[in-house]
């Protein structure tokens, strides 16, 4: 696309593969809300994301906007639109277009520490005071905010984003195009440890919760040897952590988006255009599979494995393996059709209870009846 300083509406929508209307040589300097906007001017102006009409009444006339099909932009008074046969579709390509990404100047900044061994692609844009290690490998075209501190001997694919305070540890791999936004840690040891004799959890996982002998235990740190291995396209949102492995490396597949503040453990391995939304957290040696949607606050078992296509709704507590393309929720988590009939039986208790308080009265009086006449 053009430079976003004099991109036309008719640019943007053949950028966006999207019908346009009106004069489209108007020029776009950013999107607005419908109520943000205002006509456009001599210099151009913003346009607004108004795909429902309850948006687009909002709109002042004289203005542009992005439309959903069937919406009349004439009924708005508008000057120029572009239709969305899809809109959050739409929306991505827009938002993209107009988002210049953190502010790093060209080249390194004086303050960077570069190891002499390390290896960084043409057209890097490194910030102040990042660090990066030995036999680190960066590709071409990476970004690299303030603070950003990548370990000895990992290396990164093109075209990467690491935002301010980003950590990336040692021997971690990633492939083109990864995000990182401010705080990702990618990389740290894994939460393992380990007792002379059996532990208290060992315990009650053999005995399904029984106590035999109380006694003090003190543990002892299992070391992560391996490292962490991620694919192309990869978003880790900000202070989500990934834990490197035991011995191999914890991998997550191509095209996977991590939200804030999600746990994912030693071992695990994430497949492909997988979404784990905020305060996730998965727990060692778990296997999930390609396309997993896991929302909010989802918590996952150490040592099963989740299937293809799985959704898990927002803070489900997974426990048991999970066959490919179920959509489960609860805690436990089950089918979604089950949890809502356990949900609507659980309302209804109430009642139940009333109802059976008043036959335990029906009863006695009739068993007291039944003594008298007897």
């Amino acid at each position: 696309m053009a430079d976003t300083q004099t991109v036309t509406v008719g640019d943007l929508a053949r950028a966006l593969d999207a019908r346009s209307w009106g004069d489209t040589s108007l020029r776009v300097t950013g999107a607005a809300e419908p109520s943000a906007t205002e006509p456009v001017g001599t210099d151009g102006g913003t346009i607004a994301m108004a795909m429902a009409p309850k948006y687009a009444d909002t709109l002042k006339p004289g203005s542009m906007a992005i439309l959903a099909e069937g919406m009349d932009p004439e009924a708005y008074g508008l000057k120029a639109a572009i239709f969305a046969p899809r809109p959050r579709l739409l929306m991505a390509g827009l938002t993209k277009a107009f988002d210049p990404g953190p502010e790093i100047a060209p080249g390194i900044h004086p303050t960077a520490v570069i190891d002499s061994t390390a290896h960084i692609g043409p057209n890097a844009a490194i910030g102040p005071f990042v660090v990066i290690g030995a036999d680190v490998k960066v590709g071409a075209n990476a970004r690299i905010a303030s603070h950003v501190s990548i370990g000895r001997g990992s290396s990164l694919g093109d075209d990467i984003v690491l935002h301010p305070g980003s950590r990336i540890a040692h021997g971690v791999h990633a492939g083109n195009r990864l995000i990182l936004q401010p705080g990702a840690s990618i990389g740290g040891d894994g939460f393992s440890f380990v007792t002379p004799e059996e532990s208290g959890i060992e315990e009650i996982r053999r005995t399904l919760g029984s106590r035999e002998d109380i006694r003090e235990q003190h543990y002892t740190r299992i070391h992560s040897l391996g490292g962490v291995e991620i694919g192309n396209d990869v978003e880790v949102g900000a202070n989500a952590t990934i834990d490197r492995g035991t011995i191999r490396a914890t991998r997550i597949g191509s095209g996977t988006k991590i939200d804030n503040l999600v746990q994912v453990g030693h071992n695990t391995i994430v497949g492909d255009d997988c979404l784990l939304c905020g305060l996730v957290g998965i727990a060692g040696s778990t296997k999930i599979g390609n396309r997993v949607v896991l929302a909010g606050q989802v918590g996952v078992s150490d040592n099963i494995e989740i299937g293809d296509d799985v959704i898990a709704g927002g803070a489900s507590k997974i426990f048991t393996r999970v066959p490919a393309g179920r959509v489960i929720l609860g805690h436990p988590a089950v089918k979604m059709e089950t949890q809502m009939e356990i949900q609507k039986a659980m309302r209804r208790l109430p009642r139940f209870a009333q109802q059976l308080a008043k036959l335990q009265e029906t009863v006695t009086r009739l068993l007291e009846k039944t003594e008298k006449d007897t």
